[in-house]
C-alpha cells in the first residue's frame, strides 16, 4: 500500500446525520470484515459496483484491499463500533499521477455521507501521494454514485462508453473544492451537535443528596430554569434529588438520554462515559477537574468509540435559552437572560462574567459553552452552530487555544460576514519572543500568530472582557459607520477634550466642520457655543436645542458617527437625563452610529432605551467609546472590500521544488539550513529575484567571480558561508566595499584566517545600489501553519520590530496589508522625497514567497534579510532557507480532534 494511506494515523469524522465513523487505512487483519462488507450487499448493489455478478467477487475485492503494501495503491476503510461500514481504494497502475478510484458503502447506511468522507480522505492522500487524476468507471444507471462524484466540488469530466461511463476527476485544491467540503462539514458538525445543545433528555450524573455539590447545583439550576424535556438524576442512594426523579446508572434509566452531564471524581469519569456510550447516550458534558493523562486519553477515546460529543472537561457547563427549551446545564450564580449573543469560553470565570454583563446590558445570551480543557467541541463547531442556529445575532469567544486554526480562519471569515464575532485576545504577552536562532523565528511572536488570524479573518479582537462588553453593546445597538469620522458633542469643554484625545488614540479622526454646518449649528445653540469639532454647546444647552443640533451632525456626509459627551451641571437649561432624551427620543438618527459618555455613570457601559424600540449605549470612559467606535470602524472597512483572493502566479516549478527539497533532507535526516547554491536553486523554483551572486571556495575564484560581478562603481560585497552561520553582522562575516583584486583576497584570507576549520567558502556580490532595505520571512508555526512576515529589514531588524505577519496563504488583499502595516511603510511610498519603491515587484515577491511556504510543508524557516526594494524592483540581497523533515498537512480535511 502506498506509504501516503499506509502512514496516515486513524481519525474520526463526522457523516452527514452527526454520527461518528473512524476512517483508516486498511490492514490484513480487515480481510474477513472487508469480504463481509460486499457479501452482505444485495444482488443489485453488487452488480452496480462490479458491473456483474460473480460468487468469487467479494473475495477477490478483500483479496486486493488487504494485500501487503505496494507502491500506488491506498485502501481507506470507515468503521463506526468496530463495523467496517465503507471502503474506499485507488490504484495507480503502474502510472505516477492518475489513479483509478472505487467506492462501497454496505447497504443501509446511503445517503448518510460514508462514501463522500471516504473520497475527501483519499483526495487528500493521493495528492500526498503525487496523483492528481481519479478516474472511475461506473453503469451510467448508478446515479448515486455519479451524483457522489457530481457534488465533491472537484473538476469533474463524463465520458459515456455504450453502458458505462468514465468519469474524470481533477484532484486540485481550489476554493470551490474547500467550500463545498465546508459545507459538507458544516452540515454534519451542526448535525451532532444537536444531542448537546438541544436534547430531547438530560440526566446529570454525581447529583449529591446534600448541598454544595457542583452535580446538585446544575440539577437545581435544569430544574429551576425550567428545562422543558425530561430530566433524570443518577444517584444509586435515592430515588429523588429535588424532586427529579434518580436512578441507580445511566443503563437503568427509562429513556436514554441526550446528553449526561457528568460531575463525579476524576477517577470515575473514563467509567461512566463507557456506561453511558453503551446506554447510546449522544452527548456529554463533563465538569469534572483534574484528569491525568491516562483518564484523559480514555475519556476521548471513549466518546469516539461510541459516538458521542464531548464538551470539557473542567468547565462551567451549557446553556440554551430558546424558549422551547430552557436549556440551564451551568453553576452560574443566575440564569443567563434569553438573547441573541452566542458566547463560548475557555475559563470558566471569563464565562459567568460575560453572561452577567450580557444579561446586564439587556443584549442576553442564545446559546452558552464553557469548553474548559477542549477535548472536543471548539470554538469551530460554536460558529458553525450560531451561523444556523436563526437565533445568534452576535458572537463572543474567549479561546486560550486553537485546534485547526485554518480551518477555524476559514469558518471565521464565513460567518464574520453574517455577524460580528468577536474574541479578547489573551495571553498577549505570553513567551514574549520565541528562543530561535534566526531573525524570522526571533521576530514571530504566538501573539502576531494569532492576531493575522484575527484580522484575516475579520474577527474583532479586544484586549479584556470589559472591552469586549463595550465593543458588543455598540455593535448590538448601533448601525455600523461607513468610516472613521467622528463630532463630538458636549455641554462642557474638558469633557470633549477628554473624548477628543480618545478618539485620536483610537484611530479615528475628527474632521473639521465646513461653514454652511457650523452656521447651522450656531443658529439653534445657545450664545457662546464653540461649533468647532468638538462641538461644545456649553452648559446652557436645552434639550431640544442638543436634538437639533444632533439632527445636523447625523444629516452631514462628512460625519460618520457621533459621539456626545453629558456632565450634569448646576446652571444646565436641562438635566442629563433631559439631554440624553436628546438622544433617544429624537428619530431617524439610526442611520448612523451614536454613543453617549457619560462621566457619572456607575456602571462601566449601559444600554439606554431608544423611542424607536432600539437602544443607545453609553459609556462611563470616553476612551472605552472610542475604541468601540474604531472597533466599529474597522468592521464595516473589512466588510467593505471584496473577498480576497489568491492570485495565480506564473513561473512556479513545484516538482523541482520538491526534488530540492528532497535531496537535502535525504542527506540530512534531522533537517537544516541549505547551502547558498540550494537555497538559490529554491529560490529560482518560485522567480523570487535575487541579486547576481557567485559561489567561490578559494581565494582565486573570490576573484575571478568579483571580476565578473564588479557593477558600475567596481566594489563587490564578500560573505562568509558556513552551516549554521545565522547572524552574519554578529560574527563580523561581511566585507564591503571591496575595490580590486587585492581588497577581495584580503578579505577572502581575513575570513579563512578567522573562521578556519568552518569556512566552507564564500558569496560574492556587486554592491547593491541605494534603496530601502526590509525584511521578509516565514516561520512554519506548528498550530497554525506558515506566516508570512514583512517589515523593515537591516542589522537593526529585530531591535526595531517593525514588522507585519500574515497566514498563508496570502491573497491579493493580504499582500497589501502586508505592505502597508509596518511603520516604515510611508519610505515606500516616497517619503523624504525618494521615488516610490517597485509595489507590483515587492507584492509578487511576497505572494511567490507564500505560495512557497504553502506547497513546502518541510519549510520551517525563510529569512530574506536584506530585501532591497528601489524604484525599478525588489530583489533578495541574502536569504537562509531551513528545512526540516515534516510530511504534507490538510488543515482543511474533515475530521474530529
Amino acid at each position: 500500500m502506498s506509504d501516503a494511506v499506509l502512514n496516515r494515523p486513524p481519525v474520526h469524522a463526522l457523516l452527514a446525520d452527526g454520527t461518528t465513523v473512524c476512517i483508516r487505512p486498511v490492514t490484513p487483519a480487515d480481510h474477513d470484515q472487508v469480504q463481509g462488507l460486499y457479501e452482505e450487499m444485495c444482488p443489485e448493489n453488487l452488480r452496480l459496483r462490479f458491473f456483474s455478478l460473480s460468487p468469487r467477487s467479494a473475495a477477490l475485492a478483500a483479496d486486493r484491499a488487504c494485500a501487503p503494501a505496494h507502491p500506488g495503491y491506498g485502501a481507506l476503510l470507515a468503521e463506526t463500533h468496530g463495523q467496517v461500514i465503507g471502503l474506499a481504494e485507488y490504484d495507480t497502475a503502474g502510472g505516477t499521477d492518475e489513479a483509478e478510484i472505487s467506492i462501497a458503502v454496505c447497504d443501509g447506511l446511503h445517503h448518510r455521507g460514508v462514501g463522500t468522507l471516504l473520497v475527501e480522505h483519499m483526495v487528500s492522500a493521493a495528492r500526498a501521494d503525487g496523483i492528481t487524476t481519479f478516474t472511475a468507471d461506473a453503469l451510467s444507471e448508478n446515479r448515486q454514485i455519479l451524483r457522489l462524484f457530481a457534488d465533491l466540488g472537484l473538476r469533474t469530466a463524463r465520458r459515456f462508453e455504450g453502458p458505462e461511463v468514465r468519469c474524470t476527476i481533477q484532484l486540485d485544491s481550489d476554493d470551490a473544492y474547500l467550500s463545498a467540503v465546508e459545507a459538507r462539514g458544516r452540515a454534519a458538525d451542526v448535525a451532532s451537535l444537536e444531542p448537546l445543545l438541544r436534547p430531547n433528555a438530560v440526566a446529570v450524573v454525581g447529583a449529591g443528596r446534600k448541598p454544595g455539590s457542583v452535580g446538585r447545583a446544575i440539577l437545581h439550576h435544569l430544574k429551576a430554569g425550567g428545562y422543558t424535556h425530561r430530566l433524570f438524576a443518577v444517584n444509586p442512594s435515592v430515588n429523588h434529588i429535588l424532586g427529579v426523579p434518580s436512578y441507580s446508572s445511566v443503563s437503568a434509566l427509562p429513556k436514554s438520554p441526550d446528553l449526561v452531564v457528568v460531575a463525579v471524581p476524576a477517577a470515575v469519569v473514563p467509567a461512566t462515559a463507557e456506561e453511558c456510550g453503551k446506554a447510546g447516550v449522544r452527548a456529554l458534558l463533563v465538569i469534572t477537574a483534574g484528569l491525568d493523562a491516562d483518564q484523559a486519553h480514555t475519556l476521548l477515546a471513549t466518546c469516539r468509540t461510541h459516538g458521542m460529543r464531548l464538551v470539557g472537561p473542567n468547565c462551567l457547563g451549557i446553556s440554551n435559552t430558546d424558549p422551547d427549551l430552557r436549556l440551564d446545564a451551568t453553576f452560574a450564580a443566575d440564569h443567563p437572560l434569553p438573547g441573541t449573543a452566542g458566547v463560548a469560553v475557555q475559563s470558566g470565570g471569563v464565562g459567568i462574567a460575560l453572561l452577567d454583563g450580557l444579561s446586564r446590558l439587556g443584549i442576553g445570551v442564545s446559546t452558552f459553552a464553557s469548553l474548559g480543557d477542549k477535548y472536543d467541541v471548539s470554538g469551530n463547531d460554536m460558529l458553525q452552530w450560531w451561523e444556523s442556529d436563526g437565533r445568534t445575532e452576535l458572537a463572543l469567544l474567549h479561546l486560550e487555544s486553537f485546534g485547526s486554526p485554518r480551518a477555524f480562519s476559514r469558518t471565521a471569515r464565513r460567518v464574520t460576514r453574517r455577524m460580528p464575532v468577536l474574541t479578547v485576545d489573551a495571553g498577549r504577552t505570553e513567551a514574549g519572543r520565541r528562543a530561535a536562532a534566526s531573525h524570522t523565528a526571533a521576530a514571530a511572536t504566538r501573539t502576531m500568530t494569532r492576531q493575522a488570524l484575527f484580522t484575516q479573518a475579520g474577527i474583532t479582537a479586544t484586549r479584556s472582557v470589559g472591552e469586549l462588553l463595550e465593543t458588543a453593546a455598540l455593535l448590538h445597538s448601533q448601525p455600523l459607520p461607513a468610516g472613521t469620522r467622528v463630532a463630538i458633542v458636549t455641554n462642557a469643554g474638558g469633557a470633549g477634550v477628554l473624548a477628543a484625545d480618545a478618539c485620536t488614540e483610537a484611530g479615528l479622526s475628527l474632521p473639521p466642520l465646513p461653514t454652511e454646518v457650523t452656521d447651522d449649528l450656531l443658529a439653534v445653540l445657545p450664545q457662546g457655543a464653540a461649533v468647532g469639532n468638538p462641538v461644545d454647546a456649553t452648559a446652557a444647552v436645552a434639550e431640544d436645542q442638543l436634538a437639533d443640533c444632533l439632527d445636523r451632525l447625523m444629516r452631514h456626509p462628512g460625519v460618520d458617527a457621533v459621539l456626545v459627551a453629558i456632565v450634569p451641571t448646576a446652571v444646565a437649561a436641562a438635566t442629563g437625563d433631559d439631554l440624553i432624551r436628546a438622544l433617544t427620543d429624537a428619530p431617524g438618527r439610526r442611520a448612523k452610529p451614536i454613543a453617549a459618555v457619560r462621566l457619572e455613570q456607575d456602571l462601566p457601559v449601559r444600554l439606554l432605551p431608544a423611542a424607536d424600540g432600539g437602544t443607545i449605549p453609553s459609556y462611563a470612559e470616553p476612551q472605552a467609546a472610542a475604541r468601540a467606535l474604531a472597533h466599529a470602524a474597522r468592521r464595516a472597512a473589512w466588510l467593505a472590500r471584496p473577498v480576497g483572493t489568491v492570485p495565480e502566479l506564473d513561473g512556479i516549478d513545484t516538482t523541482r521544488a520538491q526534488e530540492i527539497t528532497d535531496t537535502f533532507l535525504a542527506a540530512h535526516p534531522d533537517g537544516g539550513w541549505l547551502d547558498p547554491r540550494a537555497c538559490s536553486d529554491l529560490l529560482a523554483c518560485y522567480g523570487i529575484p535575487q541579486i547576481p551572486w557567485a559561489w567561490a571556495e578559494t581565494e582565486d575564484d573570490a576573484v575571478l567571480a568579483a571580476r565578473r560581478l564588479r557593477g558600475p562603481d567596481g566594489r563587490v560585497v564578500m560573505k562568509a558561508h558556513w552551516p549554521g552561520l545565522v547572524h552574519k553582522s554578529e560574527q563580523h562575516a561581511v566585507h564591503l566595499d571591496l575595490q580590486g583584486d587585492a581588497q577581495v583576497r584580503g578579505a577572502f584570507r581575513d575570513f579563512d584566517t578567522r573562521f578556519a576549520g568552518l569556512l566552507t567558502g564564500v558569496v560574492v556580490q556587486p554592491l547593491a545600489p541605494r534603496g530601502t532595505e526590509l525584511f521578509a520571512g516565514v516561520v512554519q508555526d506548528e498550530v497554525f501553519g506558515p506566516l508570512v512576515l514583512f517589515g523593515l529589514g537591516g542589522t537593526a531588524t529585530e531591535v526595531l520590530g517593525d514588522h507585519a505577519a500574515r497566514l498563508a496563504p496570502l491573497t491579493d488583499h493580504d499582500v497589501h496589508d502586508l505592505i502597508t502595516a509596518p511603520r516604515c511603510a510611508p519610505l515606500l511610498f516616497g517619503a523624504r522625497g525618494n521615488g516610490p519603491a517597485d509595489l507590483e515587484g515587492l507584492e509578487q515577491l511576497l505572494l511567490r514567497l507564500s505560495r512557497m511556504a504553502a506547497d513546502l510543508p518541510q519549510l520551517a524557516e525563510v529569512d530574506f534579510n536584506p530585501v532591497l526594494a528601489t524604484t525599478a524592483d525588489a530583489s533578495v540581497l541574502d536569504a537562509r532557507v531551513r528545512l526540516v523533515p515534516r510530511g504534507p498537512q490538510d488543515p482543511y480535511l474533515r475530521r474530529l480532534r
